[in-house]
């Protein structure tokens, strides 16, 4: 997965909030820090996260999000897309736009990768969103992305089979390869081998399945798969191994997730230690399992 020569250029269609880092407004400026351009899309617009119980704004609607890529295409610089994001969708015609974008991106540049963040639920909350939008997510999101990074949830719900072991963890993200995806990122790994004060990453692709494990760390912020998505898919297009772009999204994330647990944040200290995401202050490396 090489980048088009010069800065990277990725299109990213996901949702935004004014306040706090979450979709669009976690995944943008982690990427540009990385000195990757990034075309956003937001499918919906929202005042803040709506954990905290309230919230204002609203969903976009299919006909504006093709509208907005439509106006990206006309300037000609689809050719020089290297990838496509998604993640929050509020509706399935939402998805079909999505698709639509990734294939117009994939007409002028064949090399182009599409990653889906394929966000469903939680462990904590379930399926959170339409249930029209959890199945076209998996029948037709999944089986088009290059790169998919759900979470454990999301994997055991994609994959249709429990994760509670290692060996059950692997089985599902086979599963999930076999729906198409060539690189497969499953976060928030917490099976029976995992020990209580930590957390696991598998990332899985040609070159093999490996496991990254870091310190569990307690805090209240979203935004953290929005984050690690959005890194590992610019890391991977730029090195190219799935271990690698773990190794430096995880490392970078953890960092950020650190510092704002240690301040008891609400949201996601992105800017505050946005050093982390150049230089993270400790390197986890994946192992071969």
């Amino acid at each position: 997965m090489v980048a088009h020569p010069g800065a990277m250029n990725l299109l990213c269609i996901n949702s935004h909030v004014a306040y706090g880092h979450v979709g669009n407004s976690a995944a943008v400026f982690a990427l540009q820090r990385l000195g990757v351009e990034v075309w956003p899309i937001h499918t919906v617009e929202l005042s803040n996260h709506p954990g905290y119980g309230d919230f204002r704004g609203r969903a976009a609607d299919a006909a504006a999000i093709r509208d907005l890529v439509d106006g990206i295409a006309a300037r000609g610089v689809f050719a020089h897309c290297d990838g496509v994001m998604s993640g929050y969708l509020g509706t399935a015609e939402i998805g079909a736009e999505i698709l639509a974008a990734v294939a117009r991106v994939r007409a002028a540049n064949p090399a182009a990768r599409y990653c889906c963040d394929p966000v469903i639920g939680d462990t904590d909350r379930g399926v959170y969103v339409r249930a029209e939008v959890a199945d076209f997510i998996r029948a037709r999101l999944v089986p088009a992305a290059d790169v998919v990074t759900p979470n454990a949830f999301e994997l055991a719900y994609l994959s249709g089979r429990a994760c509670a072991s290692q060996a059950e963890a692997v089985a599902a993200i086979d599963a999930v390869h076999a729906l198409g995806p060539s690189v497969v990122l499953a976060t928030s790994i917490a099976t029976d081998e995992t020990p209580t004060d930590a957390i696991d990453l598998i990332v899985s692709d040609r070159a093999g399945r490996f496991r990254l494990r870091t310190p569990k760390l307690v805090l209240a912020a979203n935004g953290a798969g929005d984050a690690i998505a959005a890194l590992f898919f610019a890391q991977l297009l730029r090195s190219g191994s799935a271990a690698e772009a773990l190794a430096r999204a995880a490392s970078s994330l953890f960092g950020i997730l650190r510092r704002t647990a240690q301040a008891g944040a609400r949201e996601l200290l992105l800017i505050e230690a946005q050093d982390e995401l150049v230089a993270p202050s400790t390197l986890f490396q994946p192992e071969p399992i």
